[in-house]
């Protein structure tokens, strides 16, 4: 099994790593993301390895805006037969479980899933003790409030500030846990419970995230509701551009890992700016 540090940084020529999106769900927000077997979903996870995705992240919960909570056990039959899927085919493959609920997450790390990406940032204690306890990988993501009611009136004094001292907060306390740093990515949860200028706040400073640890920092845009905002681009199937554009801006912020629906444009287009990069140099 690797060595997972290394691969929660970004690559030696500035690359962010990729983690592709796999929802083995009915409702996610972008419903070319959505598949509705296991063998849909093994084989999307298996295309978007093949494309240049360092992980796979799978996810059997909908946390768009407005979502409807899932029954755990709902959430387990979803995503645990995945996981043992995909490690069956691909053993060394890297696989993330998206989920907030400790139970969902202790199943899938059973199966096979090697970091825990959690929406509600380890608010549940549960949650909290799975980590310490399996020393997973963690991505911590911010959230305000929960995915029912957290773009109802979003506010901040300074959503840097605010963001990343609740961020760092907790990941100190896993510290303080035995927790290694190495193995902890945050999050600053771009449009949960965010307006667009908080959104774009979070975009332009991502240094603040890293405190005195030089924490990993991930960041989920791809296809966002932010890009209706700022191109008026209604339908999620329309905002590939403006999430490239995104990506770029993330690898001259250094950001460690994108995660997206669309790996293979993604691979390409941070190969070419890597090679101009380096060609300037």
């Amino acid at each position: 099994m690797h060595d997972l540090a290394p691969f929660l940084k970004c690559r030696d020529d500035g690359r962010p790593r990729l983690m592709g999106i796999v929802n083995v769900t009915p409702d996610s927000f972008h419903a070319a993301s959505r598949v509705a077997s296991l063998e849909a979903a093994v084989t999307a996870a298996l295309d978007m390895w093949d494309a240049g995705a360092d992980w796979i992240d799978v996810g059997g919960e909908s946390t768009r805006p407005g979502a409807q909570p899932v029954l755990a056990s709902e959430e387990i039959s979803r995503v645990v037969p995945v996981i043992k899927a995909l490690r069956n085919q691909r053993p060394d493959g890297l696989i993330s479980i998206d989920t907030r609920h400790p139970i969902v997450a202790a199943e899938a790390i059973a199966a096979g899933a090697n970091m825990v990406n959690d929406v509600s940032g380890l608010r549940d204690p549960d949650m909290f003790k799975l980590i310490v306890e399996s020393n997973s990988a963690v991505c911590i993501m911010h959230m305000l409030g929960e995915p029912g009611n957290m773009q109802g009136n979003p506010s901040y004094q300074d959503v840097v500030a605010e963001v990343s001292k609740s961020l760092l907060s907790t990941a100190q306390r896993l510290i303080a846990s035995g927790h290694s740093p190495a193995l902890i990515a945050l999050d600053p949860g771009i449009g949960f419970g965010k307006t667009l200028e908080q959104n774009i706040s979070l975009l332009e400073k991502s240094q603040p995230l890293r405190g005195d640890e030089g924490f990993s920092v991930l960041w989920g845009v791809s296809r966002k509701t932010l890009f209706r905002d700022l191109l008026s681009r209604e339908l999620s199937e329309e905002r590939l551009a403006g999430t490239l554009a995104v990506a770029a801006h993330a690898m001259n912020q250094r950001v460690d890992i994108l995660r997206v629906h669309d790996v293979a444009e993604h691979h390409d287009l941070l190969t070419v700016l890597a090679k101009l990069r380096k060609h300037s140099q």
